[in-house]
């Protein structure tokens, strides 16, 4: 779910568009902050000596929203949360509205506690959101998220106990919003309380929980997955080895340049083994910042600027004539972005791979990762998982989790770097012993 910025056309983050998200259904099992075991959170406890930051597993299911399931306030009140590696500031809706059915009351917790317009808080720790804050008539901080559907939500800069799994959080800051969506779905909407920002930006979950990492791993076909907050691939030892990617910082501030999105390297893109003859400064960010790519949980699919997408789409039809037979239908475009979709193939096997490839790693997507059964009218079809992102009015690349499916991702903020490795998610679940 990403904000943007007033002076862009893109968001910075993760989109808050029709587009599918997944559905992180968490429960957790953690021990306080203040020790120093990991905690593997399948409702059970484990030590992992590696790191002294606890460790925190967690069970999820996937469909639309990438959702957590938590307690919040004194005494605790239960919420939803979309989780989203592509916002920072978490929030809450505070006020009870027609199409909600889930809200936080602060008036029922002695905890919650408001954060003036004049504080340090308001004044420094929204340094990295994309509108300032302000003063509200009651002096309190005010904060705006805005979205690049043009939605947005708004209200106060607070500070509450965020309960996950048990383990409290005190004085965790978020925004106790009073407007009623973030999204242009309103169905999607009325389904969570809020969202959980975990960017590297100031206010994000994982910089108040001070994480060194955290790693997800994503079923692609029982819409279950797990979590790992703290911990990453030494929790999992059965895991191949993963591949790393650096994190790419900008050593200036450029206005379309998101400094605290999980951005890598996009190097080039293979169909089969074949690379397209592209370019490389096509995938640099410009000078203003525009073109880079972000690792993304909030966005579905992956999206690519036009002119590379345009010769992804020219390869890929090329190399599929006399396996796939395009749906022939200029009105009909898949979350409107995705252009390219086919009548249902004999054979996903046939079908040849596309590999992103990053610096010092590569992305293999195939199968049901690179065609997503859509429902066209009465019939069913196969649309192609990359995107246009100039159809969407954005400047960047981003990798959605589709694509991530049934790959272990890991989050290293002390490494400064994104690792994956392909594995089997739901028994990495079983394993972890998150599942039967």
């Amino acid at each position: 779910m990403a904000s943007s910025k007033s002076s862009l056309s893109y968001p910075l983050c993760s989109f808050a568009i029709p587009l599918l998200f997944i559905l992180l259904q968490i429960q957790t099992c953690v021990s306080s902050s203040q020790t120093q075991k990991s905690l593997l959170l399948s409702l059970k406890t484990q030590t992992q000596t590696q790191t002294p930051s606890p460790s925190r597993k967690l069970s999820f299911q996937h469909n639309v929203t990438l959702t957590v399931s938590l307690t919040v306030g004194s005494p605790p009140q239960n919420v939803t949360m979309v989780l989203d590696t592509g916002s920072e500031l978490s929030w809450l809706h505070c006020k009870k509205l027609p199409n909600l059915n889930s809200t936080f009351n602060p008036f029922l917790s002695s905890s919650y506690t408001t954060t003036p317009c004049n504080s340090s808080i308001c004044k420094t720790r929204t340094r990295d959101l994309i509108l300032p804050a302000s003063c509200d008539p009651n002096k309190l901080c005010h904060v705006i998220v805005s979205y690049a559907d043009s939605s947005s939500v708004e209200g106060t800069l607070a500070a509450e106990t965020f309960f996950i799994g048990g383990a409290s959080q005190p004085r965790t800051l978020f925004g106790c919003m009073d407007t009623a969506g973030y999204t242009s779905d309103a169905d999607e909407d009325s389904k969570t309380t809020g969202l959980m920002g975990m960017n590297r930006g100031s206010l994000s979950l994982v910089t108040q929980m001070a994480l060194p990492k955290f790693s997800y791993c994503i079923s692609g076909k029982d819409a279950s997955g797990v979590l790992l907050l703290g911990g990453g691939a030494a929790a999992a030892p059965w895991l191949g080895p993963l591949k790393y990617t650096p994190l790419v910082t900008a050593t200036t501030s450029l206005p379309y340049f998101d400094s605290v999105a999980y951005t890598v390297q996009l190097l080039g893109i293979k169909v089969s083994e074949k690379l397209l003859q592209l370019p490389k400064s096509v995938f640099v960010p410009d000078h203003t910042g525009a073109g880079q790519t972000m690792v993304d949980s909030g966005t579905q699919f992956t999206f690519l600027l036009g002119s590379v997408y345009s010769a992804l789409k020219d390869e890929f039809l090329e190399q599929t004539k006399g396996v796939l037979t395009r749906i022939e239908d200029p009105e009909f475009v898949f979350e409107g972005a995705m252009d390219l979709c086919y009548h249902a193939p004999a054979s996903l096997a046939a079908v040849p791979a596309v590999t992103l490839v990053f610096e010092g790693a590569e992305m293999r997507v195939s199968g049901e990762r690179l065609l997503y059964k859509a429902r066209k009218g009465s019939d069913w079809v196969y649309c192609f998982t990359f995107g246009n992102s100039d159809l969407l009015g954005i400047e960047a690349y981003v990798i959605g989790h589709h694509h991530q499916q049934n790959v272990w991702m890991e989050f290293d903020l002390v490494k400064s770097r994104v690792g994956f490795t392909e594995t089997t998610c739901d028994l990495a679940s079983q394993r972890l012993g998150l599942s039967p």
